[in-house]
């Protein structure tokens, strides 16, 4: 029995070819259409239960279609699809209405779930909010998926003032997803205040954050206004929120739950209304177990979670920050942007990163000015950047292991250009194993064959294929 009514769009007809086998196969009626015109004109004699879009087509692209449709139908519920995963397209289509962002390539039985799931949502007659708002463009860059996982929760909050806690190591952009946050929120025309908690004393901490009364503490000669007068009616970003003193924790979880709090030295409430966005590179609940942040005020801030990952984790982005880094500086410099070779785009893919997206940003910096052509090329990269560590070298390896001596040649020989790195080391590899067992039994050939796991013929070919006769 069908299930529904699905309206495909995509000017790509293989795609176009994949979802309908596999929504058919679900018992669902599929129609596929080429162009966004094709769908509005159906749309005047009948309408699907869903609808799937792709964001860039000729002519009229997903999001026109997107705002078009909603104008005649709100309750219906549009799917977006783009090959062009950026955060900008994941909250304008959320913002116009879409049920939800479907980044391509994407796993067929998830593009069904997906499809049901707005189906039943089409059904229970829920009505989505049409909220338009115009921010300017961010530099958070990722089509990995668990960038994609970051862009649908900024979109899906584009509508909240909810409280938000970001988690991640140092340098993978805490800072420019609440950003973003804040620019894609209700608030984003009122301020946005930063305060990083481990960069100011701690006696200083709670001045900063609520302000003084003239005549608070020697040096207070005048009335301050702190960081949550400065950010009234906007968005406070308290950057490594784990590196806060106990007493001022109870400060804030008053302010969160009273929406007002005392000067330093006052006597008169001051009353604030403000959005928290708290981030921190540490275990939050583990600070909690130890006694050193208020369990109640992490919950409280504990809301939602956005989880950013390393650079290690997401390495098919590092091409494209690495392009998007050596225009930039380029540009402040007022050059012409440098171009990575593509051996140096996959070197730069297959380090470490320790200092995640912040510590590639520099390394592009330094290589605008200090790479010698245009076009820059392993040589040209910074020798620190291969000292700090051996790239994926598996956890088990230790420090002075075969394996890990031989993953170390193997990541100088990349860097020197190398190829064919397999039938530059075996033979290397079979000679020092054979020099070695010949070595132990005293040259007697088959005994060092059997402690090789070789036939006799085997080490005899061997010998003669290495030179070792």
């Amino acid at each position: 029995m069908q299930r529904g009514i699905v309206w495909v769009v995509d000017d790509d007809s293989s795609i176009r070819w994949v979802l309908e086998r596999a929504l058919a196969g679900a018992g669902l009626n599929c129609t596929t259409f080429e162009s966004g015109k094709e769908v509005l004109d159906a749309l005047a004699s009948k309408t699907p239960d869903v609808l799937l879009s792709d964001i860039r087509m000729p002519g009229m692209d997903g999001l026109t279609l997107l705002k078009q449709i909603k104008q005649r139908h709100p309750m219906l519920p549009v799917i977006i699809m783009t090959a062009h995963s950026d955060l900008d397209a994941a909250v304008s289509a959320y913002q116009q209405g879409a049920f939800d962002y479907l980044p391509k390539p994407f796993d067929i039985d998830e593009a069904v779930a997906l499809v049901e799931r707005a189906i039943s949502h089409y059904q229970e007659q829920q009505q989505p909010r049409n909220v338009q708002i115009n921010g300017p463009t961010t530099d958070i860059i990722g089509e990995a998926p668990a960038m994609q996982d970051v862009f649908r929760i900024i979109g899906r909050l584009s509508r909240s003032s909810i409280s938000v806690l970001i988690n991640g190591e140092s340098g993978t952009g805490k800072e420019l997803v609440a950003h973003a946050l804040h620019r894609h929120s209700p608030r984003a025309k009122s301020p946005f205040i930063a305060l990083n908690m481990a960069a100011i004393p701690k006696d200083l901490i709670e001045s900063e954050l609520f302000g003084h009364e003239k005549g608070a503490f020697t040096g207070a000669n005048t009335i301050r206004q702190g960081r949550f007068e400065q950010a009234d009616g906007g968005t406070l970003f308290l950057d490594e929120i784990g590196d806060m003193p106990l007493d001022v924790q109870t400060r804030l979880l008053r302010v969160l739950a009273d929406g007002q709090f005392y000067r330093v030295g006052g006597y008169a409430p001051v009353k604030v209304d403000v959005r928290i966005i708290a981030a921190t590179h540490q275990n939050l609940e583990l600070r909690v177990q130890e006694g050193k942040f208020r369990e109640d005020l992490f919950h409280r801030l504990n809301v939602i979670r956005v989880h950013l990952p390393p650079l290690r984790e997401r390495r098919e982005d590092i091409p494209r920050l690495a392009r998007h880094f050596l225009q930039e500086a380029a540009h402040e410099l007022g050059v012409e942007a440098k171009q990575l070779h593509p051996e140096t785009e996959a070197a730069l893919t297959r380090l470490a990163w320790p200092g995640n997206v912040r510590q590639l940003e520099n390394t592009c910096r330094w290589l605008t000015v200090m790479a010698a052509g245009q076009e820059v090329l392993i040589q040209d990269l910074p020798a620190e950047l291969f000292e700090a560590s051996v790239p994926d070298a598996p956890s088990h390896m230790q420090p002075d292991s075969w394996a890990t001596l031989l993953a170390q040649w193997a990541d100088r020989a990349l860097r020197s250009g190398h190829q064919n790195l397999l039938s530059e080391a075996q033979p290397e590899m079979e000679r020092t194993l054979l020099t070695t067992a010949l070595r132990h039994t005293q040259g007697h050939k088959q005994e060092a064959a059997r402690l090789l796991g070789w036939g006799r013929n085997t080490l005899t070919r061997k010998l003669k294929e290495l030179g070792m006769e």
